[in-house]
């Protein structure tokens, strides 16, 4: 393991949280990490909703079938993305785009202490609907990750996911 990307070998998906909330200065950080993620021609076609009311949180979680520790997390941000400001308004730069934008997010609540976890939305028709239904997200905007978010009950060690038989070199 390299010890000089361990902090990013030691970010690990975080799905129980306590019960102390995340401060305005944290999501604030955790935004400006996110919106400093590449984006093709530098388009930034991310939107961030953020959702930190109790019904709201239970509200997504009912919609996500794997998000039910936002039933507990004290934050939850949903990535979307507005595809006219994506690069040629093109799918595939705006997910590639906002990709980025929940990684650094990911990266940065870790830097931060917090835990969090990478919720899929697209291309789920239902949880993008009952996303659109349940917080007025307008049509030309889309829902495409969520991330339950929170200061970690749990630890995990930190791990390598490195597999040589996926890399190739000079050519396939």
């Amino acid at each position: 393991m390299n010890t000089k990307i361990l902090p990013i070998l030691s970010r690990r998906s975080i799905r129980t949280y306590t019960r102390q909330p995340v401060t305005d200065d944290e999501v604030r950080a955790l935004l400006e990490a996110a919106m400093s993620a590449p984006s093709a021609m530098a388009t930034d076609p991310w939107r961030f909703l953020v959702l930190r009311d109790r019904a709201a949180l239970s509200a997504l979680a009912d919609i996500l079938p794997h998000g039910k520790m936002l039933n507990e997390a004290p934050l939850g941000i949903v990535v979307c993305g507005e595809l006219a400001r994506a690069h040629r308004q093109e799918l595939s730069y705006l997910l590639q785009d906002c990709s980025a934008a929940v990684e650094n997010l990911l990266l940065a609540a870790h830097l931060l202490g917090l835990g969090a976890v990478w919720l899929g939305v697209h291309p789920n028709e239902d949880r993008v609907s009952g996303i659109r239904a349940r917080f007025g997200v307008p049509e030309d905007i889309l829902p495409l990750a969520a991330i339950a978010i929170g200061r970690p009950a749990e630890h995990p060690a930190p791990r390598t996911r490195y597999n040589a038989a996926s890399v190739h070199t000079g050519q396939w």
